[in-house]
């Protein structure tokens, strides 16, 4: 699902932004045709909400820059299509790590200047590629709706999702075998350490399809964030399969009492990358050394707790703020392999989709 929203500056600096393309100037009228907005792609609801309070508002308003948003759930085919179409719009995108592997080895986004981003040391090591940049740090988390799961009812680890007689009802995964395989194999007793080295083989991989059979009758898949929390408020599900800022943010922002599990908590790191052939180099660069200063990263936890990506911001944020984002539960995680999604997606999701239409 794709999803656009032009921001609208404010004040002056809308006035600003206009009033070269209503000049009267033959030659300004050209330049202006020949420029486009600044494109910015990323995971919509929640999460782009407070981006839009956090990075996108600020930047535009300071450097009087267009910005035109849009929304997508991820695919390294859209982004496949979009380069080889020749007529892609898109400038900055958030994608997830094997999409940033695949991506760079294709050559569908161009190199970074570290130099006018900020510069390799002012992020976590992590976040560091050649072609992309850490944009946060997020987890795949067990939820729940306690107003019909009481404390004494809730599940206490990925087993609970696939037991349905001590908690009946459907439960939602996201859409996919990435981190449905790895819910099903630690479900069933492997230890974190050997999840991806039992995917690796076909026995690891039938061993999953085989527990996600054992509740088959019980599932539905969700494709975008938003949908986990409101399918729990709603009733439409027991357990979901969630991200963990998406669930404090239904809590905040809708007043919902959804609980969630951090035991062995899946985390991703997203990247921002630039699309090939970008005429937006510069100022999506621009953009990116704005939103690696710690001093604005530091705003978007307390609006949806996910984890930060330039040196010290943990240490700038009060201790509660910390504890609902993946960095403050970092004993418990189990970190995504983007290097076995980058390998295995393709072959992974050609089964998973037979298995579905089976």
């Amino acid at each position: 699902m794709l999803g656009r929203r032009r921001l609208a500056l404010g004040g002056g600096a809308a006035a600003a932004v206009f009033a070269a393309g209503s000049s009267g100037d033959a030659g300004g009228r050209r330049a202006a045709a020949q420029t486009r907005d600044l494109t910015i792609v990323s995971w919509g609801g929640a999460y782009q909400d407070a981006q839009r309070e956090v990075y996108f508002r600020p930047f535009a308003q300071r450097t009087r820059t267009r910005l035109l948003e849009e929304t997508w759930d991820g695919g390294i085919e859209v982004l496949r299509q979009r380069v080889a179409s020749g007529t892609n719009a898109w400038d900055l995108v958030q994608v997830e790590g094997d999409e940033l592997l695949l991506g760079t080895a294709e050559g569908l986004f161009e190199p970074l200047d570290w130099d006018a981003i900020g510069g390799r040391d002012n992020y976590i090591p992590e976040a560091v590629s050649p072609c992309g940049v850490g944009a946060i740090l997020r987890s795949f988390v067990l939820a729940w709706n306690r107003a019909r799961l009481p404390d004494e009812a809730a599940p206490r680890g990925w087993a609970d999702l696939f037991d349905i007689r001590r908690i009946p009802g459907k439960r939602a995964f996201r859409q996919g075998p990435k981190t449905t395989l790895e819910i099903a194999l630690l479900a069933d007793g492997v230890a974190p350490g050997d999840v991806y080295r039992l995917l690796g083989t076909r026995a690891g991989v039938d061993r999953a399809f085989r527990r996600l059979d054992s509740i088959r009758s019980e599932l539905v898949f969700w494709e975008r964030g938003s949908q986990p929390p409101l399918w729990l408020a709603n009733g439409e599900v027991v357990l979901s399969v969630a991200y963990n800022g998406r669930i404090w943010a239904a809590n905040a922002d809708a007043g919902h009492n959804l609980g969630l599990l951090w035991t062995h908590h899946l985390m991703a790191l997203d990247s921002w990358v630039v699309m090939k052939g970008s005429p937006n180099l510069s100022r999506a660069q621009e953009f990116l050394r704005f939103a690696g200063r710690p001093e604005v990263q530091v705003d978007l936890p307390p609006h949806i707790p996910y984890g930060m990506t330039a040196r010290g911001v943990n240490e700038r944020l009060p201790p509660h703020v910390v504890l609902r984002m993946p960095t403050g539960h970092l004993d418990q995680g189990v970190r995504i392999s983007d290097r076995f999604w980058a390998a295995h997606r393709d072959a992974l999701t050609r089964r998973f989709e037979h298995w579905l239409g089976a």
